[in-house]
Parts: C-alpha cells; sequence; structure tokens
C-alpha cells in the first residue's frame, strides 16, 4: 500500500469502475508503466480487481474489491486530517498543483 500513486488509485477507485486510460488521465503525471505496476501490486493484494471484456479491442476495467472499500473511511480520514492541518500557504500551494494538473490533463 505504498508509494506516491497508491492512494490516489484507490480514491479514484472510489468513484466506481474505471478503465487503464481513464485513470491515467485522472493522475496527470503517473507513466503508463508505473500505473500498470502499481494496479498489478493493488491487485496481488485483493484491493483492486480487473474485469477483461472479450471485446474487439479488448476492454479492461478496474475497480476496488470488499477489501479496498474498507480502505475508504481512511482514506477520507487522511483528506480530513489534511483539510485540518495544513497551513493556508500549503493550501494555496496544494491548490495550484492541482491547477496545474488540471491543465496537463486537458492538454
Amino acid at each position: 500500500m505504498c508509494g506516491k500513486w497508491t492512494l490516489l488509485l484507490v480514491r479514484d477507485l472510489a468513484e466506481g469502475r474505471s478503465r487503464f486510460c481513464e485513470l491515467e488521465r485522472s493522475l496527470a503525471g503517473i507513466s503508463p508503466r508505473t500505473l500498470s505496476l502499481r494496479l498489478r501490486a493493488l491487485e496481488e493484494e485483493g484491493i483492486v480487481e480487473r474485469h477483461t471484456f472479450p471485446d474487439v479491442p479488448p476492454r479492461v476495467e478496474y475497480a476496488l474489491t470488499e477489501k479496498g472499500r474498507a480502505l475508504l473511511p481512511i482514506v477520507d480520514g487522511m483528506r480530513a486530517y489534511g483539510e485540518d492541518w495544513l497551513g493556508e500557504a500549503d493550501r494555496r500551494a496544494l491548490s495550484a498543483k492541482r491547477v496545474e494538473q488540471a491543465a496537463l490533463a486537458i492538454a
């Protein structure tokens, strides 16, 4: 469960099933290799399940398992902690970074 992108993946999958390209877009800055490695590690831990559909071209979706959904209160708690305890300067820097990531995602 460690790694720069792991909690962000869990957060994004909390919304429901996602395809690889959707996750890649939502996590601006992640490389396809890193995303693939993180998803595989989460699968091995039983946190994420992979659904493959026999379409042409092949379609793969990822979703949280019951074990993965059990992490959501922890992720929400960490978010609340950050909102409560980040200083104003940290909030501005975080907000600027989010704007930058959104701009990169659109480009």
